[in-house]
């Protein structure tokens, strides 16, 4: 005897036939947003002669760092490179892309972080949605992206955000929450309102844990590049798909390697913005 199969697919072609029939005009406006966004960007980056972005970052990196000259060097050899290798327009629409996808994961997780981490409802219902999103294989956020937003960068950013979001999500609710019961009990002994104990007490100590989010959303983002070229996102992550189609060692590492050295450059960048603004 076979048990009914539970129409779960029907429902779900039946979610989504209902969203592209009411919020279309939503859809098409996200879209077109993004596409004028990430061409924008990408036209501002490739614009500037690649020695002198190198030359920037490398100001950015030295400043950032406290003055690491070996970081700072290193991270322009790494720039080099990546030019060196004809890596340098595609490097720069992987950055656009994990840029802006990485803004948008924050300004929609850091929010609602603030907000489950003052209401014991709103954070355990979302942890099971969280744990939901961390243990869904990263090519199942493809399949929607595609159906509302087509192919192209657009569904790949839209993959990533939610690729992304809940490390940040998570850390910012963490990082309220343990902030001490004694600087709370302080800030109210001084009359401090709802909003100044936000901002001028939580915030600033659970910054650290904050940071440490944002360092894990853009890393996510990054690694999420070569799974969303898959549906035509671009970027060093295309190189790599090529590369394992025509089975091109070479061209796969050395796009893969691209993709290494711009993980490492945010990564210092983000972990260097910690002690300096958090700590304060």
């Amino acid at each position: 005897m076979e048990l009914p199969k539970i129409p779960i697919g029907d429902a779900v072609e039946a979610i989504v036939d209902w969203i592209e029939t009411y919020f279309s005009w939503l859809l098409d406006a996200i879209s077109d947003g993004l596409r004028v966004l990430v061409n924008g960007l990408e036209d501002i980056l490739l614009a500037v002669p690649a020695p002198v972005l190198i030359a920037l970052t490398g100001v950015i990196v030295w400043f950032v760092t406290r003055h690491d000259i070996k970081m700072t060097i290193l991270t322009m050899l790494g720039l080099v490179l990546i030019w060196d290798l004809g890596l340098w327009d595609l490097s720069m629409l992987t950055v656009v892309l994990v840029l802006i996808a990485t803004v948008i994961a924050l300004a929609l997780s850091i929010p609602i972080g603030i907000g489950a981490a003052r209401s014991d409802t709103l954070n355990a219902a979302l942890r099971p949605i969280l744990d939901f999103m961390q243990t869904m294989p990263s090519f199942v956020y493809l399949i929607p992206a595609v159906i509302f937003f087509g192919l192209g960068s657009v569904p790949g950013i839209i993959a990533t955000v939610i690729f992304a979001m809940p490390p940040a999500l998570r850390l910012t609710t963490l990082g309220i929450r343990q902030v001490p019961v004694e600087l709370i009990e302080v800030a109210d002994a001084f009359g401090a309102t709802p909003r100044q104990k936000l901002f001028k007490v939580q915030l600033p100590v659970a910054l650290p844990t904050i940071m440490a989010g944002v360092n894990q959303c853009i890393m996510l983002a990054l690694s999420m590049t070569v799974i969303a070229s898959m549906i035509g996102a671009g970027g060093l992550g295309y190189q790599v798909l090529v590369g394992i189609q025509r089975v091109d060692i070479g061209m796969g590492f050395e796009a893969g390697l691209a993709i290494v050295i711009l993980a490492i450059i945010f990564d210092r960048i983000t972990q260097n913005l910690v002690p300096k603004y958090g700590k304060k």
